[in-house]
């Protein structure tokens, strides 16, 4: 079965019937529902204070209503003006703005105390045309993200990559934009319920994120992707002794050997 960022882009995929049937599915409610309020729960916001958020590609407002009953004022984007009809037809709370993330998020630096995304950010890592390049609609998404907070701020996004190539190409850009943070897996054994979710903070410590039970940086794409992507993720530590290992294995002494103690590597994201 194709997935719909295969058949077509968003605004066209999304036209009146297909947005009535995502949004009028008890199914998909249920799934958004459930990973909105995980969402929620990575950021670990104080219920105390009051906030602002972003939610990036709304669509039809069903994350937006989780948001309105957890008691949060937020503001919505999507490229699909049928999704955002639906949205306004259905009276939801938020501000709803028809915008491309692949343009950047139009709002002045430090607006939101945070953002989620629900099932979107995939989409940014595909080519409709020949003129478009994910690598750059991806940067300029995660560079605007990164002013729209305020600093410590921070963003959840639920994600379906369609590889590891495109997983890696998310995590790459979020670091160059400045963010700190990594990936949780939620049943990484499951092929029907895995759930990915990018997990970021926007230039300060992540001890505020809710990391309970679950690594940050990829720590099950390490397990499952090819040696070339694992030696890209690994630490100069990491390495190193992953080498003198293979070595010890093989029955070779290497102690003594400067060319591993002077070795350095670059940690990659």
């Amino acid at each position: 079965m194709s997935r719909p960022e295969q058949i077509a882009p968003p605004e066209v995929f999304y036209n009146d019937t297909e947005s009535y049937k995502y949004t009028s599915s008890t199914r998909v409610q249920h799934i958004q529902a459930k990973m909105t309020l995980r969402a929620l729960e990575l950021l670990n916001l104080d219920k105390d204070a009051p906030h602002f958020l972003l939610d990036l590609g709304c669509g039809s407002g069903l994350s937006g209503e989780i948001l309105t009953e957890e008691g949060y004022n937020w503001i919505g984007m999507d490229i699909s003006a049928n999704m955002l009809a639906t949205a306004l037809d259905r009276e939801v709370d938020g501000d709803l703005f028809l915008s491309d993330l692949g343009n950047g998020v139009p709002f002045r630096a430090g607006t939101f105390d945070a953002a989620i995304s629900i099932s979107a950010i995939q989409w940014l890592c595909n080519a409709d045309t020949a003129n478009v390049d994910p690598k750059k609609r991806l940067l300029t998404f995660f560079n605007t993200l990164y002013s729209s907070l305020r600093r410590g701020g921070k963003f959840v996004a639920q994600f379906y990559p369609m590889n590891d190539s495109q997983t890696e190409s998310i995590l790459g850009a979020a670091k160059i934009a400045g963010f700190g943070g990594g990936l949780i897996i939620d049943d990484p054994e499951s092929k029907r319920h895995k759930k990915y979710y990018l997990v970021l903070t926007a230039g300060m410590s992540e001890r505020n994120i809710n990391l309970e039970g679950a690594e940050m940086d990829a720590p099950e794409i390490k397990k499952k992707i090819n040696k070339k992507l694992r030696r890209k993720l690994e630490t100069s530590k990491e390495f190193v002794n992953r080498k003198k290992e293979t070595m010890r294995r093989r029955g070779k002494n290497v102690a003594n050997d400067s060319k591993f103690s002077a070795r350095k590597r670059r940690p990659r994201f």
